[in-house]
């Protein structure tokens, strides 16, 4: 048998690659990882945990506002950006430490560095070549910045966010993502002056439900968000402390900055991969098969650097099953079919299936639209002009529920319990025989009872 220094040697510590590296350390292999920058990954350090501590920083204005509705006398309130960026760091370094200390407690070491694959079982790092019965290429994704003059010298991205010194007072966003619609919804709630450039007619893209996207964008636009459709960025300049935007037909938006919002790609350029014939898409994803296995047998690869799912959870799941089947006997699997998701937007949004433009492609006439919008209970009695949507798309032959859709407060949370159901098969007879929660926004769920189409 040929020995080797690890057992798994695992490229980068995100989400995906701490879960597979935990349980395969539970199964008694030997682990060892290379980070080349934030212990944790992604989500940990600019992504999921900052961005949704900055959104219940900025959702704090809305409820000040709200509160008036309710009888409460609110003084004079200015936001503190230094004090809350502080407070943000302090919670990511903790759970730095957290990950830090359980990977130590495993007994797995950490290369703080860059690592190069060198061969089906072969790593570089600091200097010296490491070997690995499996590799496992767990990089992630990286903020995308397009070829426009000017965009890498002035524009700034999601990871530039959380450690920005000061909070623009007016902030140009390119993209209509779910990065680009939380950063948007955050910035204005705190009170900055909102611009939202995108290329397409309406925000999102196709993969989400065109009545949410309509809807979204709608009530974005209500919110004072400044929306510039079918528009792109020509150009921008540095101006003073600002930027100048430029679009297509020379008009100039002067701002505080520019977040470029426009995609994230895999993190796959370190990694000498054609050099050893590991095979990527078009995009540069790493191409796998149903076992996360790359063309190289010993290698393999989940989350956001491959073509599948880019969530968090998402690699979680794929990182435990990697090691459930290397090492546990378990030939388990993860199921790529009704994933929930969620976009921390003002107001947020949670679905999970299929949009009725998917369900009407595969089941062509044989689908029933449900669908309510109203104006909840708190919104009334604050006066804030913001509806909800709810939205069951129902397979007609079978009543099985295919998708459900829900733009509004809560929609996040609420989402999470519906998809169980979903995942349970649960048809609309299921849902229309469940006693609604009163008063609550999810009982509008269980109460559609009118066909829309």
């Amino acid at each position: 048998m040929t020995a080797y220094d690890f057992d798994l040697f695992i490229i980068g510590s995100g989400s995906g690659g701490g879960r597979a590296g935990r349980v395969a350390g539970e199964y008694g292999k030997k682990i060892a990882y290379a980070e080349n920058r934030h212990i944790g990954g992604t989500c940990v350090n600019l992504g999921c945990v900052p961005k949704k501590l900055m959104t219940y920083a900025a959702s704090y204005a809305t409820h000040m506002k709200d509160a008036g509705g309710f009888g409460w006398t609110v003084g004079p309130s200015a936001h503190d950006w230094q004090k809350y960026i502080t407070a943000q760091q302090g919670e990511v370094e903790f759970l730095n430490g957290m990950i830090s200390k359980g990977i130590e407690s495993d007994g797995q070491p950490v290369f703080n560095a860059t690592a190069k694959i060198t061969g089906p079982h072969s790593v570089e790092v600091e200097g010296k070549t490491i070997t690995a019965e499996h590799i496992l290429i767990a990089t992630g994704a990286k903020p995308f910045i397009p070829d426009t003059p000017g965009a890498r010298e002035f524009g700034i991205t999601s990871d530039d966010v959380f450690s920005l010194p000061e909070r623009p007072q007016k902030i140009v966003i390119y993209g209509a993502g779910y990065i680009a619609l939380e950063f948007a919804g955050i910035f204005n709630q705190l009170g900055s002056e909102v611009h939202l450039v995108f290329r397409r007619e309406h925000i999102l893209k196709p993969g989400f439900d065109h009545e949410v996207r309509t809807f979204l964008q709608d009530e974005m636009g209500k919110k004072g968000i400044n929306l510039h459709p079918k528009e792109t960025i020509k150009k921008v300049e540095k101006n003073g402390q600002g930027v100048t935007v430029t679009l297509r037909e020379g008009k100039t938006i002067g701002a505080d900055a520019i977040l470029f919002a426009t995609g994230r790609i895999p993190n796959i350029e370190p990694l000498g991969l054609a050099e050893i014939g590991v095979k990527v898409s078009a995009a540069n994803a790493v191409l796998v098969n149903e076992d996360a296995r790359t063309s190289i047998p010993s290698i393999y690869a989940i989350g956001d650097v491959t073509d599948r799912i880019a969530l968090t959870p998402v690699a979680i799941a794929e990182g435990h099953a990697l090691a459930d089947r290397l090492y546990g006997g378990k030939q388990r699997y993860v199921s790529y079919e009704n994933v929930p998701h969620a976009i921390f937007s003002n107001p947020p949004v949670g679905q999970v299936g299929l949009t009725e433009e998917q369900a009407l492609e595969q089941y062509p006439g044989a689908i029933d639209i449900y669908r309510d919008d109203f104006l909840g209970m708190k919104n009334a009695v604050s006066g804030r002009d913001e509806r909800t949507l709810v939205k069951l798309v129902v397979h007609r032959e079978t009543d099985r529920v295919l998708g459900f859709h829900m733009v509004g407060q809560d929609a996040p949370e609420i989402t999470q319990g519906f998809a169980v159901a979903m995942i349970a098969g649960a048809t609309k007879k299921h849902f229309d025989s469940t006693i609604a929660i009163h008063p609550t926004a999810a009982e509008e769920v269980v109460l559609l009872k009118k066909k829309m189409r």
